[in-house]
């Protein structure tokens, strides 16, 4: 009778993140609360204090509560419910989304860093005013409290189209709402909205004064900036 080798007494135990830890308590107290779409969960400060961590580090689990589209984080009311999954369903949703980061964050290296040198070559000047607008409509939206979501998504869209390459918007479109994924995560971080803005007109500076290689360097660094978010490590 052969002999069962006993098993590694000192393998490593297999941890979930603290992140998720969080979300699962989360998803416990929408279910118990009998929360539906349209409620509004308990203030940061309050959910912080009710599970012993800090609020950045609550923040982080609400981010990824957003990027799965469960949440919806509104700026001077709080968390929304949008809908109520599954806990196992979140968990292996946030566990697919790590593991395809890389891949967005490389698509988009390969793609919006062509764009950015062609946009500075090939931009009218109609077309420069419409990234400046989008500049300013992400600054507006930081100095009022929010993320600068909407003006940071205009901005792309805006440098997209001043490259004139119709074969590369579509690929852009077709990765529109991974990238927003990335975008909900990486300005959830503390200090990350005022970081992109600061770096978004580093891209703009360099497409008005039509050098192609410096808008290509700072929309890289850009990307390398935004893909370095917390809540995935």
């Amino acid at each position: 009778m052969r002999e069962t080798a006993p098993s590694d007494p000192l393998a490593r135990v297999s941890r979930p993140r603290l992140y998720e830890q969080l979300v699962t308590q989360l998803l416990g107290y929408i279910e118990s609360a009998q929360l539906g779409p349209g409620d509004l969960l308990p203030a940061e400060r309050d959910l912080a204090e009710r599970l012993g961590v800090s609020r950045a580090t609550l923040v982080q689990a609400l981010v990824a509560l957003e990027v799965l589209g469960v949440i919806d984080v509104q700026h001077g009311t709080g968390a929304v419910l949008v809908y109520r999954p599954s806990i196992a369903t979140v968990i292996r949703s946030l566990r697919e989304h790590r593991s395809r980061l890389p891949e967005i964050v490389e698509a988009r290296s390969t793609l919006e860093v062509k764009l950015a040198g062609l946009a500075a070559v090939r931009r009218t000047d109609a077309e420069m005013e419409a990234i400046d607008s989008a500049l300013q409509v992400m600054a507006d939206e930081i100095v009022n409290g929010g993320k600068g979501l909407h003006g940071d998504e205009l901005f792309h869209q805006a440098v997209t189209a001043a490259a004139h390459s119709s074969v590369m918007a579509q690929l852009m479109t077709f990765i529109a709402e991974m990238i927003l994924e990335t975008r909900l995560e990486s300005l959830g971080q503390p200090g990350r909205p005022e970081q992109s803005l600061a770096s978004h007109r580093k891209i703009a500076d360099a497409i008005r004064a039509q050098d192609p290689e410096a808008a290509a360097e700072a929309m890289l660094t850009h990307i390398e900036l935004v893909s370095d978010v917390d809540l995935l490590r």
